[in-house]
């Protein structure tokens, strides 16, 4: 079976990279900033606090984020958000999900081939 083909067919649907680049900010500068990405959470601007988090690498931001995806059924960025926070208690199951859709798809795939 090749399993490269059997990914294929879903084109180009974005790439799950981690980066773990340190940022030269000292700690007024990042606590002036996770104050900033909590203020725009909390008004319901989720993609500029999580642009603040990302930069700043805050951890709780970072998970909050995740949970606001998760709920609104957005898995895949849930996971990016809990990978890069760590949180592994919360992205383990997440990636037990994706594991078994894998493996249902490579079963699928390989069963076509026969």
């Amino acid at each position: 079976m090749d399993v490269k083909k059997a990914f294929e067919r879903f084109g180009d649907q974005g790439v799950f990279v981690k980066t773990g680049r340190k940022t030269d900010l000292d700690g007024p500068q990042k606590a002036a900033l996770n104050r900033k990405g909590n203020m725009l959470f909390n008004s319901g601007n989720i993609e500029g606090a999580r642009r603040v988090f990302l930069t700043t690498g805050y951890t709780d931001g970072l998970v909050r984020v995740g949970d606001y995806y998760l709920s609104r059924g957005r898995n895949l960025d849930a996971l990016r958000m809990y990978w890069l926070a760590p949180d592994h208690k919360k992205s383990e199951p997440i990636i037990a999900q994706l594991s078994f859709i894998i493996q249902k798809l490579l079963k699928e795939e390989g069963s076509s081939n026969e």
